[in-house]
């Protein structure tokens, strides 16, 4: 069963495998930032065919959205010959849940100068399996699987993947990667959730090239969780893929005791 399926060109019906994690009646939002993703690339994809490269894309979470019918919508905000600027959103009954701004880039080759200091992840073969439905219900979480180093409460390494394809089409690599990245706040907990809620409004990426899919199909994660002292937080994320370092996620969170 695929995350969403498609209704018509712009669309579709969650299904059940995007059950939250805060909430299993509602959608877990990662799926649906894989979604808007691949919409995205879609309308690049019938506008022209050079296949600008999403570099950085920021979501907006403007609220929950059930396990039901969305609609999606792009336009371009600054059009460009080899960097454009599109905004998207997916909808549920009028309703906005889900805004993104996605910065596309044409492609040179500069593998001659091409390198990073990030620090490289061990390979997922060499962390231990962990079952994240340990500290998480829902209908997503249930089809990730995880290898992981926890450092400790809010500071840890791990690769994820799931098996569950986004929609029954093809997507992109960029469209699955982003479709997951969402639970980096949620895979090297800082505090018991039944304790303590933290949410995140938004996630921006940095992409710094086009994933490498890789055996296996890992995404790897080395994440940090840090909470402020007046209700905010912070998740940050450097990504992994089969090559390396990919890019960079950050989540602004809502810290919230229960």
């Amino acid at each position: 069963m695929p995350y969403f399926e498609r209704l018509d060109a712009a669309t579709f019906r969650a299904t059940p495998l995007t059950g939250g994690a805060w909430k299993v009646d509602e959608q877990h939002i990662a799926p649906a930032l894989g979604l808007l993703t691949h919409v995205i690339e879609t309308d690049r994809d019938t506008r022209r065919d050079d296949g600008l490269q999403i570099t950085r894309v920021t979501f907006d979470i403007w609220g929950t959205v059930p396990i039901a019918e969305v609609a999606t919508e792009v336009r371009v905000v600054r059009p460009g010959r080899t960097i454009e600027l599109v905004e998207a959103s997916l909808s549920h009954a009028g309703r906005v849940v889900v805004s993104a701004r996605a910065w596309l880039m044409s492609t040179s080759d500069t593998t001659a100068l091409a390198g990073s200091a990030l620090d490289p992840l061990p390979a997922p073969d060499d962390l231990e399996p962990w079952d994240p439905t340990q500290v998480w219900p829902g209908g997503f979480i249930g089809t990730v699987e995880l290898r992981r180093d926890q450092v400790e409460p809010g500071r840890g390494r791990f690769w994820a993947r799931t098996e569950e394809p986004l929609l029954a089409e093809p997507i992109s690599p960029v469209a699955r990667v982003l479709g997951l990245v969402d639970i980096a706040n949620g895979m090297t907990v800082r505090a018991d959730p039944r304790a303590v809620a933290f949410p995140n409004l938004d996630l921006t990426a940095h992409l710094l090239r086009a994933p490498v899919t890789g055996p296996g199909g890992w995404v790897g994660f080395d994440t940090t969780v840090s909470f402020g002292p007046t209700g905010h937080g912070l998740t940050s994320t450097v990504l992994h893929d089969a090559a390396g370092p990919l890019g960079t996620v950050a989540q602004t969170l809502t810290v919230r005791p229960t």
